[in-house]
């Protein structure tokens, strides 16, 4: 299978590899959505309840809850347990903070599809925040839950 391109904008510069969680729902930077201390999603609903963001690529629609939400991304990052990089459908102020006090690299603002449309989770993905690209390399079928 070839691997596929999307083109957006570099948010932060830079370039990570890492596989894929998607939240379509966004996750939830406030109350304990995200560990400050161990990077675990524990948003009550997030379908990745339990899942870890270190070295991963987050890819959400934009910044969920309160202005807070870049304080908790950076407690997890000051930690060890930052992700590897951001695919941001639209950026905010929340995630645009989040992004610059982690520090990792991001893409957004989309031209060419929607990545929420096209990335998996567990789809692996190399993001260049400096030319605002991200390319998928999906994962294999026999990797896919039933």
């Amino acid at each position: 299978m070839e691997n596929i391109v999307l083109q957006g904008r570099g948010a932060f510069p830079g370039a990570a590899r890492g596989t894929a969680i998607v939240c379509p729902r966004g996750i939830s930077g406030n109350s304990g959505g995200v560990g400050d201390k161990d990077g675990i999603i524990y948003e009550p609903g997030n379908p990745h309840a339990g899942m870890c963001i270190k070295d991963c690529v987050l890819v959400i629609p934009g910044g969920k809850g309160s202005n807070g939400f870049s304080a908790h991304f950076k407690s997890a990052k000051l930690a060890g347990f930052a992700p590897a990089a951001w695919v941001v459908l639209h950026m905010d102020s929340r995630v645009g903070g989040a992004v610059a006090s982690t520090q990792t690299p991001c893409v957004c603002d989309f031209t060419d599809a929607n990545p929420l449309d096209l990335i998996e989770t567990g789809d692996y993905l190399w993001v260049d925040g400096e030319r605002g690209r991200v390319e998928i390399l999906k994962r294999c079928q026999s990797d896919k839950e039933p």
